[in-house]
Parts: structure tokens; C-alpha cells; sequence
């Protein structure tokens, strides 16, 4: 924390940030405020996103403009079904010299964007599930570290799943939030078609990577109440049908409940919830905030919820 005097300064200095990320994201993406701000949330975490929403919502456009504001690299990588390990990592070559050479691929950036990640076998996908956990890429038996900070933003088409191969839970619960996008209001829509395509260079970068980086470093050191991290792993035990703390609507429709990768990521979030909403520690709220997108992609509903038209939203919002 060099730039800064102490935690305090710093702190404040992170919610300054975040109103001036949220006006400069603002003058490309009209509205989806909350799903903004989750996606901050999830890169000062040092987090993974799994974006879900139908095409044609300014996904890439979404990230492209984060990434702009925050000053880092952006690479895209569209996943097919034939695409390869070697796609993403890169791959050693011959040279003129007949010397092995490593070509590094789109995985060496600072914000990967990972298009339709359900679209491409099991195998490629655990190639990047790799680099998120290990922010490394194993190529030909050596490891190669990548440049922090490092982000993935996955996306997934929730309508069409012909050819698709959904992600197994264990490789689900790798990403901090599950995010919604969902179609703008009747008003932000009337904005966006007068508005019109706004140029990219609009944006004026905010943050730079060393400064990113102090932040994730801030929200580590930020202290929470025992009542608060009570709360959190209280919640996550009654998403499970075994646990003596589970509620009837856990037993009547829930398969399998959220692990305790989910309490430590309730606290992370709430922790830069408190920080960027002005405060410097969290409360229940900041927990109540944050719980939505930390469970739904880690909760398994049964036959009996989803014959009942019990939505996962519902469940969650129950359990709180």
C-alpha cells in the first residue's frame, strides 16, 4: 500500500475510484448499474464472473469499456467446439533456427473475455478454468506465469444449448459470481437507440495495474465483525439438505448445497461491497447484497422445485 498513508486513505481512495469507473463506464453502457458494479466488485476480489444473458445485450461491449476504464489488456477469445487448449495457452513452435519457441496465446492479458464458454469440450474449458485458479499455463510441461491483474468474464447463452457442453459444478464454483444480464427497461432502451454507438476512446482509463492491484491487496486487510462472517457461513450451511441448519424449503428443494468456497466468497464480496458503497466495514446488508450472485450457480435444485417452477432466485431470496 506505498501511494497510500494508511488503510483509511486507502479505502477512501477506493470509493472515490469507483464513482469516477462507474461515470466513465456510463457514458458507453446505459443502465445494467448492479451488474457493473458486480464486475468491479469481482476483479478487486481477485475473482472470475460468469456472465449469463441472451446475445445481442453489449457483453463484449460491457467488458471492452471495463477494461478501457481500469487501463488493462483486453483479449477476446470466441470458444467453439473445435477449439483447442493450444487456442487459448499457445503453443511451442520451430524457429528458422529449429530451436523450440513459445508463442504465448490470448490467455496473456489482464481481462479475458471467454465468448460462449459452454460452446467448447470439456478439455478446452479446463485449460482456462487452470489459468484462473493457478494464474499460470502449463504448456509442454513448463508453467508460465500470467500478468496480474488477471480477470475472466465468461459468458453463456441461456436459451440455446443444442451443442452445448454445460460446465460441471466443480468447475462452476471456480467463478465468484454468477451475473445476469438481463434486457434494459423500456427507458434505457429508448437512451441507447438515441445515444447510438459511442466511440470506445471516450473512455478515460481511472485505475492502472499497480493500482488495481493495491486495492485487491486492501480488501484482504479489511476487518469484519464476528456476527457478520456468523451470518455468512450460517446462510451457506442452510443451503445444505444435510446440515442440521437447513430449512425446510433447503429439504423440499434442494439437491446439493453451496461449499465452504462460498462462505469465503460471501466475505470477500461484502468486504468490497462496504468499501464501495463508503464504509470501511461490512455489515449484514453488504452480505444480503453480494449473496445472490455468490449462490446461485453453486445450489442444485431438485425434480420437485423445478417441476414447481421454484426458480433459483426464489430459493435464495427464502434462505435470506
Amino acid at each position: 500500500m506505498a501511494e497510500f498513508k494508511d488503510e483509511v486513505e486507502a479505502a477512501n481512495a477506493l470509493h472515490k475510484a469507483y464513482t469516477q469507473l462507474t461515470n466513465e463506464i456510463s457514458k458507453v453502457i446505459i443502465g445494467q448499474e448492479e451488474v457493473v458494479k458486480l464486475l468491479l466488485t469481482s476483479i478487486f476480489c481477485q475473482g472470475h464472473s460468469l456472465l449469463v444473458g441472451v446475445p445481442g445485450l453489449a457483453k463484449t461491449l460491457l467488458i471492452k469499456t471495463i477494461s478501457s476504464a481500469l487501463h488493462l489488456d483486453f483479449n477476446r477469445i470466441q470458444f467453439t467446439p473445435d477449439l483447442m487448449p493450444s487456442d487459448i495457452l499457445g503453443a511451442e513452435t520451430l524457429d528458422k533456427d529449429r530451436n523450440f519457441k513459445f508463442i504465448k496465446g490470448p490467455i496473456f492479458s489482464n481481462i479475458i473475455l471467454a465468448d460462449e464458454i459452454n460452446r467448447t469440450p470439456p478439455k478446452t474449458q479446463a485449460a482456462l478454468l487452470e489459468s484462473m485458479q493457478e494464474y499460470a499455463a502449463t504448456v509442454g510441461g513448463k508453467k508460465w506465469e500470467l500478468e496480474k491483474p488477471f480477470f475472466v468474464l465468461a459468458t453463456q447463452n441461456p436459451i440455446e444449448q443444442e451443442g452445448t457442453y454445460p460446465l460441471p459444478e466443480a468447475q462452476l464454483d471456480r467463478f465468484m459470481f454468477m451475473v445476469t444480464l438481463d434486457y434494459p427497461s423500456y427507458e434505457s432502451e429508448l437512451d441507447i437507440v438515441k445515444q447510438g454507438t459511442v466511440p470506445q476512446d471516450s473512455v478515460k482509463p481511472v485505475l492502472d495495474a499497480k493500482e488495481i492491484l493495491a486495492f485487491q491487496e486492501l480488501i484482504d486487510k479489511v476487518p469484519v465483525a464476528d456476527n457478520v462472517v456468523e451470518y455468512a457461513v450460517n446462510l451457506v450451511h442452510k443451503t445444505r439438505p444435510t446440515s442440521e441448519r437447513a430449512t425446510d424449503i433447503t429439504k423440499s428443494y434442494l439437491e446439493w448445497g453451496a461449499g465452504p468456497r462460498a462462505s469465503q466468497f460471501l466475505i470477500k464480496a461484502a468486504r468490497c461491497n462496504a468499501l464501495l458503497s463508503g464504509k470501511y466495514s461490512p455489515d449484514i446488508e453488504d452480505v444480503k447484497a453480494i449473496a445472490e450472485p455468490v449462490l446461485k450457480h453453486r445450489l442444485v435444485r431438485n425434480f420437485k422445485a423445478e417441476a414447481e417452477g421454484m426458480s433459483m432466485e426464489k430459493i435464495i431470496q427464502e434462505l435470506l
